[in-house]
């Protein structure tokens, strides 16, 4: 099959950037779309010329860093799909296919298809992570945890943090993201003594990372490749409420 490909090209991040056509010819439709870009890459350095860059890991859906802005939705066609599990029978012999990184202002571009994503990881080391004793495992059936709730739990935790979310919502919001990690560890008794600090942590480090407010459309929850409820957001805005309460009243010492 042929195809066209209009690719987003930016040496760095202070530079303008623009779009760049590319034929291929013979593109076998069992390729995923990364290896069709790592041969298009081959011949490119053939060539001489630069290498488009993009991000790549596991290929397996797993680890989240192949976010690709396919036709205008992020990780292309295809439902409860990354970008390195779209195959090119999803789409048409003499397509025209636009790539793009993701955009928002949280996720700046560094070059080419490749943003920096760190305002996730700054947003996981507020308050994303429960307090425990070291030492020796206590015995697993002396915390007895409803299998309702670890189903919940395990739901939340299987966000990879791709950013699909902030993609894809016309305010850049992050609170599908925030929302799931709050929601894994909330829900789970090793999380609970700090799910006030977490919350108020977790949601004031998304607002200095400068992503937007929820407005509920749902277009998150379309596009995640993980299929991560919108519930999550309705219990992050309840446990943060809560939280915000109770530092109000000062049950709780204010957090900076």
């Amino acid at each position: 099959m042929r195809v066209i490909l209009r690719i987003w090209r930016q040496p760095f991040p202070e530079e303008r950037g623009g779009f760049v056509e590319y034929v291929r010819e013979n593109v076998r439709p069992d390729m995923s779309f990364l290896e069709m870009l790592d041969e298009l890459n081959h011949d490119l350095e053939l060539e001489g010329k630069e290498p488009i860059a993009f991000e790549h890991d596991c290929r397996e859906g797993i680890c989240g860093s192949c976010s690709l802005m396919i036709n205008g939705r992020p990780h292309g066609p295809g439902r409860a799909t990354t970008s390195c599990q779209v195959y090119m029978r999803s789409f048409r012999d003499g397509e025209q296919i636009t790539v793009e990184p993701f955009r928002t202002k949280a996720f700046p571009v560094i070059k080419d298809l490749v943003v920096d994503r760190s305002a996730f990881d700054r947003i996981l080391q507020a308050g994303g992570y429960i307090s425990v004793g070291t030492g020796q495992a206590p015995e697993a059936n002396t915390i007895p945890v409803p299998h309702d709730v670890a189903e919940e739990a395990f739901d939340a935790a299987h966000c990879i943090g791709c950013g699909a979310c902030v993609a894809t919502c016309i305010n850049s919001a992050a609170v599908l993201f925030v929302g799931a990690k709050a929601r894994h560890l909330g829900l789970l008794p090793q999380g609970k003594l700090e799910q006030d600090l977490r919350v108020l942590r977790m949601v004031r480090a998304m607002d200095r990372e400068g992503f937007g407010a929820c407005s509920f459309t749902r277009a998150c929850e379309a596009v995640c490749p993980k299929e991560i409820s919108v519930e999550v957001i309705s219990a992050l805005n309840r446990a943060y409420w809560l939280a915000r309460t109770k530092e109000f009243l000062g049950w709780r010492k204010p957090i900076a």
